[in-house]
């Protein structure tokens, strides 16, 4: 079946869809709700499949990249977490010591997209690792409604151990300078805020769409941060005021940026929330700001 063009998707179906991937639409129900947009020749199976991710044709770094000395798996310990976890490292072709990024999925693992994002990150000169904090339960399924079913199984303060123990492996890791900062998406954006404000050596953070922290917990944060949203996110957006004035009246070092007319997700390249425009002003932004704050 040929994929709608992004065009023809009403604003209201990414709405809904939004809503579907943050658990608060079951599949059926959402099915029911996107029926009332199936028109002018629309099918309901047309819109599910255009919205669904495509991680056949959308990978943009291969594992066997000549820019990659190496892109594998490792284990590593999350003792205040699940344990055990699992994690893609990617580091950057060439030799001595480089700079690290931690890279925080979405709701649903260690998707293609996020190991893609982490291939990314080396062949811009920095070691990566992309921790599955599904690992505990078997790890990450395949396909990404069955990773948000097992996700919302675990409790996302003991996520972020795992992913601030990610950090500590990767600072310690003997191909990293010991500079790291972290990246993340969705969930990821909270997990990426949460690690400024629970690690003090982070050397800088960026998170894409994520929910903020608490304002009493803004003056622990020390890395300079690069915020970034998306313009018809509004269930994310509407923390932001609150989070602004918290880091302000603490002098916190920070830059936001909000993409008009994107929504929630922008910058996957896998589903037609895809905006290429601002993802890639978006990446170049975030890969900018780690050359400058990972020293």
């Amino acid at each position: 079946m040929d994929k709608l063009k992004k065009e023809d998707i009403p604003q209201e179906a990414f709405d809904l869809y939004d809503y579907y991937c943050h658990n608060k639409l079951d599949r059926r129900t959402f099915v029911e709700k996107l029926s009332a947009y199936a028109v002018g020749g629309i099918t309901v199976t047309a819109l599910m499949s255009s919205m669904m991710p495509d991680y056949i044709n959308t990978r943009t770094v291969e594992p066997t990249d000549e820019r990659l000395q190496s892109s594998d798996y490792v284990l590593y310990d999350s003792p205040k977490g699940g344990g055990q976890i699992k994690g893609l490292l990617s580091k950057p072709a060439g030799s001595g010591k480089f700079p690290g990024i931690v890279v925080v999925h979405e709701n649903r693992g260690l998707n293609p997209y996020i190991e893609d994002v982490g291939r990314r990150c080396a062949v811009d000169g920095f070691i990566s690792i992309a921790p599955d904090a599904l690992t505990p339960l078997g790890g990450y399924p395949g396909n990404d409604d069955d990773g948000r079913a097992l996700q919302s199984q675990r409790n996302r303060d003991e996520m972020l151990e795992d992913f601030i123990a990610a950090y500590d492996y990767l600072k310690n890791h003997p191909d990293c300078d010991g500079n790291v900062g972290v990246v993340g998406f969705c969930f990821g954006g909270w997990i990426s805020n949460m690690m400024a404000v629970r690690i003090p050596s982070l050397k800088a953070a960026v998170p894409f769409y994520g929910g903020q922290p608490a304002t009493e917990d803004v003056p622990k944060i020390q890395a300079p941060l690069l915020v970034i949203y998306a313009e018809l996110d509004t269930r994310v957006n509407a923390g932001w005021e609150a989070y602004e004035a918290a880091l302000k009246a603490n002098g916190k070092k920070y830059v936001m940026i909000n993409y008009p007319g994107v929504n929630h997700g922008f910058h996957n390249n896998t589903t037609p929330r895809y905006d290429e425009t601002a993802a890639k002003q978006a990446w170049d932004k975030t890969i900018a700001f780690f050359k400058a704050n990972l020293k």
